[in-house]
């Protein structure tokens, strides 16, 4: 996303706790919150703290072995990305899917832009909001009144 990752994936510290929290971020390939997470860890009968869980989700973050992802109210979403690379997402609206894709012609624009103001070393975010094919057809086939417009964030 927004920064660079090493090619290579560093673990935090390994504890109890942080493995049970890697395990559930694992487990979904979906995008999901710390309170997602922690209710998930808490159901399983994983007795750990929500700070504990922001803490080891941080410290994954840092590490490269988890990307994020902000929602437009601004909360940070956790997943395990397939791509190791400096990548974006595109996000079902409907259903929380998530594509990892590569914008070389992106990454071309933003460093052109920010050099024609004289901006150098730049991160940035990009993510693209939708509706994947599934949710499409389901929307279409909703009667009338039931549809809605579409979410401002991924309903992960």
């Amino acid at each position: 996303m927004g920064n660079e990752r090493s090619t290579e994936k560093r673990r935090p510290k390994t504890t109890r706790q942080g493995e049970a929290v890697l395990r559930i971020a694992r487990a979904s390939p979906l995008f999901r919150s710390a309170q997602q997470i922690h209710t998930e860890l808490r159901a399983a009968g994983d007795s750990v703290g929500l700070t504990t869980v922001y803490r080891h989700l941080q410290a994954l973050t840092e590490d490269g072995v988890l990307d994020t992802l902000r929602t437009d109210s601004g909360e940070l979403l956790y997943r395990c990305c397939h791509i190791d690379e400096h990548h974006h997402h595109l996000v079902c609206e409907g259903c929380g899917r998530t594509e990892e894709i590569e914008g070389a012609d992106i990454e071309r624009w933003i460093e052109q832009t920010a050099g024609a103001h004289g901006y150098a070393n730049t991160s940035h975010t990009f993510e693209i909001f939708g509706l994947c094919g599934r949710c499409q057809k389901s929307a279409r086939a909703a009667p009338q009144s039931a549809k809605r417009p579409l979410r401002t964030q991924p309903r992960v």
